[in-house]
C-alpha cells in the first residue's frame, strides 16, 4: 500500500460511510494532480520524502475529513462560547461562596482540625467545579451539535439581563458592601441609574443562607455546639417540642418556596411585581406558621441528667416589665429555661411584624410597580 492509500484510509475512517467512496475519490485526484506538478517541476519522480511533504500540506487526515463532515466541527461554537462561559464563571463563583460558608460554619462551629476542614472545602470545590464544568461543556454540546437554540438566546429582553452579575466578582464585592457600581458615561437619551451595585445581590445571599438552613433542617449539615448550653457543671442538652415534628413538612415547603423567589429573582431582578406577589404569599404562610409555633407554647426541652425544663411562653410575657428583667434569672436549669423562654416568646413576636411588615411593603410594590 503506497503512500496515497494510506493518507486516504485514515481521511476514510473519519467519513460517514455512504460518503467515503466519493470523497476520497475526489482527494486521490487531488493529490495525484499536486503530485504530477511536482514532478513536473523537477523532472523526475517524487521520493517518499517529497511525497510526505505534499500531503503534509494537504493537511492532517483529522483536519481534511472535518472540512467534509457536515454540522459543526466543535464541541462548543463561536455562538454558544459567550453562554457556556458566563455560565461557568457564575457556576464556579456560587459554588466557591457556597464552599467558603459551609467553611466558615464548621470553623466557628468549633471545629477540632482546621487544616483538614479547608483541604476538605477546597477538594469539594474542585470536585464539583470539574462536574459542573463538564456537564456545561456536554449540555453546549449537544445545543451545538442538534441546533437548539432556547428562547432566552433569541428573545431575550434587556430587563431581564440582571442575573449577569452573578459572573461579575466586582457585583458581588459591591452588593456586599453596598457600594454603587461603576456607571458607563451618561448621554443624554440615558435613564438615571436605577440601583447601586448589582440587582441580584441581596436575593443570592438570601438564597444561601435559606439553602444553609434547609441543609440543616433536613440533617445534611450540622453545627457542633448548636444543641446544647453551658451551664455550672454538666452542660444541658437542648431537644425539639413536638411542634417542630408536625410543623418539619410544612417549614421545610416555606423555605423551598422562599429559595424559588429568590431564584427567580435572580434571573429577573427588575419584575417587581411578580416578586412582590409572591413575597406576599409566603409572608402570609410565614404568619400563619410563626401563630401555630406562638400558639404550641411548648418549644424546647433543655435536659441536665435527670432534670428537665421547657422553654415556653404565652402572650401574658410580650410586655417591657418581662423584657426589662431579661437575664436576671438563675444560671440553674430551671433560670436559663425561662430566659429563652422571654426571647423566644420576643422573637415570634418580631418575627410576625416582620412579615406583616412584608406584606405591607410588598402590596405597595404591587401597586406602584417598584
Amino acid at each position: 500500500m503506497d503512500l496515497i492509500d494510506r493518507y486516504l484510509n485514515a481521511v476514510a475512517a473519519q467519513l460517514p460511510q455512504d460518503e467515503r467512496t466519493d470523497i476520497t475519490a475526489e482527494l486521490r485526484d487531488l493529490i495525484l494532480s499536486r503530485f504530477e506538478a511536482k514532478e513536473e517541476e523537477l523532472g523526475r519522480a517524487l521520493n517518499e520524502d517529497e511525497q510526505e511533504a505534499i500531503l503534509r500540506e494537504i493537511g492532517h487526515p483529522l483536519v481534511v475529513a472535518a472540512r467534509y463532515r457536515k454540522g459543526p466541527d466543535s464541541l462548543v461554537g463561536p455562538e454558544l462560547f459567550p453562554y457556556w462561559l458566563f455560565g461557568v464563571k457564575a457556576g464556579l463563583m456560587v459554588l466557591a461562596a457556597v464552599f467558603a460558608l459551609t467553611l466558615f460554619i464548621r470553623l466557628i462551629g468549633g471545629s477540632d482540625n482546621f487544616g483538614q476542614d479547608i483541604a476538605q472545602a477546597f477538594h469539594g470545590f474542585f470536585g464539583a467545579g470539574l462536574t459542573l464544568i463538564g456537564a456545561a461543556t456536554l449540555a453546549a454540546a449537544i445545543f451545538e451539535h442538534q441546533g437548539i437554540r432556547p428562547a432566552w438566546m433569541t428573545k431575550w429582553r434587556v430587563k431581564d439581563l440582571g442575573a449577569f452579575g452573578l459572573a461579575d466578582p466586582a457585583a458581588w464585592g459591591m452588593s456586599m458592601t453596598g457600594t454603587e457600581a461603576a456607571q458607563p458615561a451618561k448621554t443624554s437619551w440615558m435613564p438615571k441609574p436605577r440601583a447601586k451595585g448589582w440587582p441580584g445581590g441581596e436575593y443570592l445571599f438570601s438564597f444561601l443562607a435559606v439553602g444553609m438552613f434547609v441543609l440543616w433542617w433536613i440533617g445534611v449539615l450540622h453545627f457542633p455546639g448548636l444543641l446544647s448550653i453551658e451551664l455550672r457543671g454538666e452542660d444541658a442538652v437542648v431537644s425539639g417540642a413536638p411542634i417542630w415534628s408536625i410543623l418539619f413538612g410544612p417549614i421545610l415547603l416555606y423555605a423551598f418556596a422562599q429559595m424559588a423567589v429568590d431564584l427567580a429573582s435572580l434571573v429577573r431582578p427588575y419584575a417587581v411585581r411578580a416578586r412582590a406577589a409572591a413575597r406576599i404569599v409566603i409572608a402570609g404562610a410565614g404568619l400563619w406558621l410563626t401563630w401555630v409555633i406562638f400558639e404550641a407554647g411548648h418549644w424546647f426541652t433543655l435536659t441536665r441528667g435527670a432534670e428537665t425544663a421547657w422553654i415556653e411562653g404565652d402572650w401574658t410575657m410580650l410586655n417591657f416589665d418581662t423584657l426589662r428583667t431579661l437575664g436576671d434569672g438563675a444560671r440553674d436549669l430551671a433560670g436559663v429555661a425561662g430566659t429563652l423562654s422571654v426571647v423566644m416568646v420576643w422573637a415570634l413576636a418580631f418575627s410576625a411584624l416582620s412579615m406583616a411588615f412584608s406584606v405591607l411593603a410588598n402590596l405597595a410594590r404591587l401597586a406602584r410597580g417598584r
